[in-house]
């Protein structure tokens, strides 16, 4: 029987999966796992997770003593160790847990950040050499980065575009590096005008493939695991790379698949190569950075649109907050609203029978499937209250 692409490219490549949902997980079988903010919220938001989220919430109101304003602080930091512990779980290997990408910029607070979430890990009964700490490519995060590897807290160094933040991560000694690939090829089809590449051609492969042959000229430990792909051609590209972080839905399809994959990254092809050392101190980098334009914009959006889906979970956190209070409310509410819109009594709340707002018919219509059941009205009413007054 014929190989799959997948099961090729696990010969050479670890498959990483890029996903906050343990089921998706349990089904594609990646030895490591990473998550962000997004990922987190999107699955946050399932009804399978509810108890997760609850969970977490319930931990952090113990933790506040009472202080209301410091539970969702602290709740956001639990949820995202309360799904890496799950995905523990289920992989062998290794969970990516993002640092709050508004301390990007800040290296104090990302370091006793970096620090206060392995603690969660340990107290949890999970080792530190499972865990890397997803920092962003600032130099003031490659700084922190540098510290908690001292430590022994080992980091994935994440919004990487440039050669420039690839050096210093290495020169630091931070475990892991995360470049984006898709997001390269979208600036670079934005900024020429082009539909798209081949795939060898491929702006962000181009960039992951200088990186990686550098890495390996020139003896570095750290692990290059391209990111943020956009089409199979891009990941088969990089077959051979230390690691590929790669959605559901791409994983799916390299399972699905068969053909033959051609190793394309190689350790021994790149020590042969002659490649220039390049110092990389922070005036270079700064430099390097403001004359990458590509590297410049990326990184800014990729911290202005994390931090947004931050500011989104915290926004389910609250609402969510609020339902367990008043959720005795909640069961009574439920049945007098079903009442009041299941007008011809055929078990479903359709769009044209809700009469609240739309935002409050999406909250509630967990599947999309344009019918609110009995079951998504439960689970989602105390939500549905605070988006709709």
């Amino acid at each position: 029987m014929a190989q799959t692409l997948f099961e090729q490219l696990t010969t050479m490549t670890v498959a990483v999966c890029d996903t906050g949902d343990f089921n998706s997980i349990k089904k594609l079988t990646p030895r490591d796992a990473t998550t962000n903010p997004s990922l987190i919220t999107a699955a946050a938001q399932l009804p399978e997770y509810a108890e997760v989220v609850d969970g977490a919430l319930r931990w952090a109101e113990a933790q506040a003593g009472g202080a209301v304003d410091r539970v969702l602080g602290l709740a956001l930091d639990r949820l995202s160790v309360e799904f890496g512990l799950r995905i523990l779980a289920i992989v062998p290997g290794r969970v990516s847990t993002e640092v709050d990408a508004r301390l990007s910029f800040d290296t104090a607070r990302t370091i006793e950040k970096g620090r206060y979430l392995i603690g969660l890990y340990e107290a949890a009964g999970a080792t530190r050499d499972r865990v890397l700490i997803k920092i962003a490519s600032t130099w003031e995060g490659i700084r922190a980065a540098e510290v908690l590897e001292k430590e022994g807290i080992h980091c994935n160094l994440t919004l990487l575009f440039g050669m420039h933040q690839a050096i210093a991560c290495a020169e630091a000694g931070v475990t892991l590096i995360s470049p984006f690939v898709g997001r390269i090829l979208d600036w670079h089809k934005k900024a020429e005008g082009r539909d798209s590449y081949p795939a060898d051609e491929d702006p962000g492969v181009v960039s992951v493939t200088k990186i990686y042959n550098y890495y390996k000229n020139h003896g570095y430990k750290t692990e290059v695991m391209g990111a943020s792909f956009r089409n199979l051609g891009e990941i088969l590209e990089l077959a051979g790379c230390d690691l590929l972080t790669i959605a559901p839905n791409f994983l799916a399809d390299l399972q699905a698949q068969t053909g033959t994959v051609v190793r394309k990254l190689d350790p021994a092809a790149a020590r042969a190569m002659s490649i220039p050392g390049v110092v990389i101190d922070e005036a270079a980098f700064r430099a390097a950075h403001e004359a990458d334009r590509m590297a410049n914009d990326k990184l800014a959006e990729g911290i202005a649109g994390f931090s947004k889906a931050i500011t989104a979970l915290e926004k389910l956190l609250a609402e969510r907050h609020g339902a367990m209070a008043g959720r005795a409310r909640a069961g009574h509410a439920a049945r007098e609203l079903w009442q009041a819109f299941d007008l011809d009594g055929d078990g479903f709340i359709t769009r044209e029978e809700w009469r609240g707002t739309d935002p409050v018919f999406a909250a509630l219509d967990a599947d999309g499937d344009g019918k609110i059941t009995p079951a998504e009205l439960a689970a989602g009413i105390g939500a549905a209250f605070v988006l709709g007054g």
